[in-house]
């Protein structure tokens, strides 16, 4: 496993996160046992992923109960990104629930501080920081209780809109093959020095090479509507060259992103232990030079301008 830099907070991390959406989480997937989850959290580390990146909403706050249950006594082996706005009670983006939520955060992760805190998908109009979000933070910063703050967006529009209004230290943005418009502010980022932090690097599934035109969908993922499928579908066949017998699709859409210097780290999910491990395996190879170019222009040519939703 390879480390990356994780923006001022003094932190290396594993290229290859672990999104823990999926801990505890029943209703939108098969059901993962608690000590199954607990013993993936502790394959993660020893596979040397230890970037976890999780919410209070995630599983209605499961998920961060059984990630504090697994890092009981190695919290030192690890790095946590949570998020607020969202809770198992609803969606409040009011920066006066910041640091309950945060308390609230501790409990469930067993942990007297955090290595980032991000607002999570807030309002456009919050991002300017005018209703205080970025102070509290700061405030938290100083206390010690948290490393890093910033923001989880999925545009350059609200990227820019953060960058140019605060000091935040960490963002999460949704970028993949399929999604490359928010490359356009990695740059900004770069110069100052924040960790990028890449959701969604599979496209929910589909660059994983498990879905085809055929593809019927429940859930959360009943989302796509025909056409999106149709589209995805005919998508995939045109980046089948990025795999072959010793890179899965999985792999090469994962060394996609971590192509871009700018990145930290990459959180796919994970829901069992082979998804770990292929995961773990995009770490320590880049895609070619001339591969990364050809999606990039396919990008630019037959994807930007179609509304494949995420």
């Amino acid at each position: 496993m390879k480390y990356r830099r994780y923006g001022t907070t003094g932190k290396q991390v594993s290229e290859i996160g672990f999104g823990a959406w999926q801990l505890g989480n029943k209703q939108d997937w098969a059901a993962m046992e608690d000590d199954e989850a607990i013993r993936l959290v502790h394959e993660a580390l020893d596979l040397g992923v230890n970037f976890f990146d999780t919410a209070p909403n995630y599983a209605q706050g499961k998920s961060e109960v059984l990630l504090g249950k697994a890092l009981a006594g190695k919290r030192g082996k690890a790095v946590i990104n949570t998020k607020f706005g969202h809770s198992p009670e609803g969606t409040d983006y009011s920066a006066l629930q910041i640091r309950s939520s945060v308390e609230r955060c501790l409990t469930r992760l067993q942990t007297d501080y955090l290595d980032s805190v991000l607002i999570h998908n807030p309002p456009f109009d919050h991002l300017d920081g005018k209703y205080g979000h970025y102070q509290v933070l700061e405030d938290l910063k100083t206390e010690g209780k948290i490393l890093a703050y910033g923001v989880s967006v999925d545009s350059s529009r609200e990227m820019f809109e953060a960058i140019r209004h605060s000091s935040l230290g960490v963002m999460e943005v949704m970028f993949n093959i399929f999604y490359q418009e928010t490359a356009e502010a990695f740059g900004l980022a770069k110069d100052k020095d924040i960790a990028l932090i890449i959701k969604v690097p599979l496209d929910s599934g589909w660059l994983s090479g498990k879905y085809n035109r055929a593809s019927t969908f429940s859930g959360i993922r009943s989302r796509w509507s025909p056409e999106a499928i149709r589209a995805r579908a005919e998508l995939l066949d045109q980046i089948g060259f990025i795999a072959d017998d010793q890179t899965t699709m999985t792999m090469a859409a994962l060394r996609f992103v971590l192509g871009y210097p700018e990145v930290a780290t990459v959180i796919p999910g994970v829901r069992n232990s082979a998804q770990l491990r292929e995961n773990a395996a995009a770490s320590g190879a880049l895609l070619p030079e001339d591969s990364m170019r050809k999606l990039q222009e396919l990008w630019e040519r037959d994807i930007r301008h179609k509304n494949l939703g995420w």
